[in-house]
């Protein structure tokens, strides 16, 4: 997909969305009611949990009105970011969803300690190297309305990636904790001795990453791609940026997952290269 193009596109969208035009609200409140007849899926699902005596109407509930009041917020939010002509008001936006992923994928390794420092690190430095790559080889312009998109998607995917590296990395070195100290004592470092932890956890959170490229378009239409398609661009052009989308989140998780077990090695082990028990116990 050509810049022009995608420019072109998000300038009509940008003019058809304004909250200051006569009518808009009156056409929003129609536009929701799409969204309101949608959730007739989640009262279906609500019936079936009822029914199986799951416990989990009142979680769905809230889940679908929290997720309704957040995204109703951001869209007002990134409609007004994106009228802005300066790239400074990226910063803030990136750094919000950087620090809200760190928070988000630290909680998921609980038993990392620091573990919200560690993954809002490397979920940074995986997101802000993967685009810096991107502008420089000018694949997007370094404006809010095409950088924050593209780093929500990043920063997004980089999240579970990372999160489910430093649990599965903990839960390891815990379980073959015998097999860690035995290196550890022969002589090895904490890298040495916690290589094939590494690797297994490595594995496991970036097979879904790879999975997803490979069958991207023959199971279903990804997120950027259809919404591109519904905005009126053609399916030519769609998977052009989508090609983009599957190349940058791939190198992000990869750079994150990878940065994010080096990290973990300061509070897993002690400075006399042993396992810090108070980590490790039961």
């Amino acid at each position: 997909m050509t810049t022009s193009s995608v420019s072109a596109l998000l300038q009509r969208l940008a003019r058809e969305v304004d909250p200051w035009t006569p009518g808009f609200w009156r056409d929003f409140g129609i536009g929701m009611l799409k969204p309101l007849a949608a959730t007739a899926a989640v009262a279906l699902a609500m019936a079936l949990s009822s029914t199986q005596r799951l416990g989990i109407e009142a979680e769905m509930l809230y889940a679908i009105a929290r997720s309704f009041l957040q995204l109703s917020v951001i869209g007002f939010v990134l409609q007004f970011i994106f009228t802005q002509k300066s790239p400074l008001w990226i910063l803030p936006a990136y750094l919000f969803m950087v620090t809200v992923a760190g928070r988000t994928a630290g909680q998921r390794a609980r038993r990392v300690p620091r573990g919200g420092y560690i993954a809002g690190v490397s979920i940074l430095v995986g997101t802000g190297v993967t685009m810096f790559l991107l502008v420089v080889l000018n694949v997007f312009e370094f404006t809010p309305r095409y950088i924050i998109p593209v780093a929500g998607m990043m920063v997004g995917n980089t999240m579970t990636v990372t999160g489910v590296t430093m649990k599965k990395l903990h839960e390891d070195v815990k379980s073959q904790r015998n097999l860690v100290e035995t290196a550890l004592a022969l002589g090895a470092t904490p890298r040495q001795a916690t290589a094939g932890q590494v690797r297994r956890s490595l594995v496991i959170a970036l097979s879904p990453v790879i999975d997803s490229a490979k069958t991207v378009g023959l199971i279903a239409l990804p997120g950027a791609m259809t919404g591109l398609i519904m905005g009126g661009a053609s399916p030519l052009e769609a998977i052009q940026l989508q090609i983009v989308v599957m190349n940058m989140l791939m190198g992000a998780s990869t750079v994150s997952s990878i940065l994010s077990t080096y990290l973990c090695w300061p509070a897993f082990f002690t400075r006399a290269f042993q396992l810090e028990d108070s980590v490790f116990s039961e």
